[in-house]
């Protein structure tokens, strides 16, 4: 039994089971490298593995470069079979042969496109050494929307074969709606982002710019240095590539920050910063730590005639890297902290504090959301907990850190 035959059998139920025969696959490999596990084992293994190659180019969306690696990747499971991908009725890669009955497969298309069910067909051709003449054409679907299309051509039409190009198509199929839900995941935290960066710029910049006029005058050096930290500042907050940073750049933003922060309230903020060296390089999603110092800064002295204390600590715990920043300003109520994270009440109110318990959830899982600690009068303490170890966090911390 070869793997378009297992797939054949029912796909969902294979890709569900297939780690444990992997497993047992290789209890049953003998050290000399000898492989003694029975055919199905193979067949499934073979299976496997062929489809996991064929995933990653699908996450990427239902592209000409995708396609093109998907397909040389996904024919061997149909053994001599050509294999194409169309998105709606524009054929975007095909391997094989038979390429000359390429528009016969594209009627096909434009009737599975328009029924959403798939379809067989026989082909004509002249030629005796055409290895062509049959094929199935299976809907690639995403939220109920027909995409595109897999065709598959050969010289037999068994129903085997008609329930692997079923199949495989529904595979496909939810890769392509895992890409959709990447690129959702993306568009909503680029969104949050912007969102923060409109609250930065209006509120903020005025003031900075403000505090800074005050010393032209007066200190023109310092009034030079905190335009310099104001430039950087703003040139990190507003960049335009990378989800992720590392907590070393993160931390430094915060710095600038509380640099114009005292350039406008002087001795009344004293600020502590305890952290570990070996939690610096670790990536951390971007803009996650200034919208919590702005809000401490904010209950600590704008709503407050006394000295703010703000204290910021980085921990290493293993395998996370613990977070925490405390102030001793006017505090909350716990009540309407909760409303503040679950979005009710202002548009405005507590977006900091929401939007970075949000991405924190949406990258990480909900374990990982923002931990508060705060009372009437008693201040806030805002613990966040951080994976020192997520490939795709890590990959773009680096790719920051190369271009930066």
């Amino acid at each position: 039994m070869n793997g378009l035959a297992l797939l054949a059998a029912g796909a969902p139920v294979l890709f569900a089971a297939g780690l444990g025969a992997g497993r047992l696959l290789a209890r049953r490999t003998h050290p000399d490298g000898t492989d003694h596990g029975t055919p199905v084992e193979r067949a499934t293994f073979h299976t496997l593995h062929t489809a996991s190659m064929a995933a990653p180019p699908l996450r990427a969306g239902l592209t000409e470069d995708a396609a093109r690696k998907a397909v040389r990747r996904l024919r061997p499971l149909f053994a001599t079979a050509a294999l194409g991908l169309t998105a709606e009725d524009r054929m975007l890669a095909w391997d094989g042969p038979g390429r000359h009955h390429a528009d016969t497969a594209l009627d096909r298309v434009r009737q599975v496109l328009a029924t959403g069910r798939p379809q067989t067909f026989t082909v004509g051709c002249p030629d005796p050494d055409c290895p062509v003449r049959r094929g199935a054409v299976a809907p690639l679907t995403v939220d109920g929307r027909v995409l595109g299309a897999l065709v598959v051509l050969g010289s037999g039409g068994s129903q085997s074969v008609v329930r692997a190009t079923e199949e495989v198509a529904r595979w496909v199929s939810v890769q392509l709606e895992l890409a959709e839900l990447d690129r959702t995941r993306t568009g909503l935290i680029e969104a949050e982002i912007r969102a923060l960066r409109a609250q930065i710029s209006p509120h903020f910049i005025y003031n900075s710019l403000a505090a800074i006029a005050s010393f032209v005058r007066t200190d023109p050096e310092r009034a030079r240095e905190l335009l310099l930290e104001f430039a950087d500042f703003t040139r990190y907050s507003f960049r335009r590539h990378g989800e992720f940073t590392t907590l070393a750049e993160e931390l430094r933003s915060v710095e600038q920050f509380l640099e114009l922060v005292r350039a406008r309230f002087g001795q009344r903020l004293q600020v502590t910063l305890q952290i570990a060296p070996e939690v610096l390089p670790v990536a951390v999603p971007f803009l996650c730590l200034q919208p919590l110092v702005e809000n401490a800064v904010k209950h600590g002295l704008e709503e407050s005639v006394e000295r703010s204390r703000i204290a910021i600590t980085a921990q290493d715990e293993g395998a996370t890297a613990r977070i925490v920043i405390e102030d001793n300003g006017v505090g909350m109520e716990p009540d309407r902290l909760r409303r503040i994270l679950r979005g009710e009440g202002s548009p405005s109110a507590g977006i900091g504090l929401r939007n970075v318990d949000e991405r924190l959830r949406q990258v990480y899982g909900d374990e990982h959301g923002l931990v508060i600690e705060t009372g009437v009068g008693a201040g806030m303490k805002i613990t966040m907990r951080i994976p020192k170890y997520r490939g795709g966090a890590q990959r773009s911390s680096r790719h920051r850190a190369a271009r930066g």
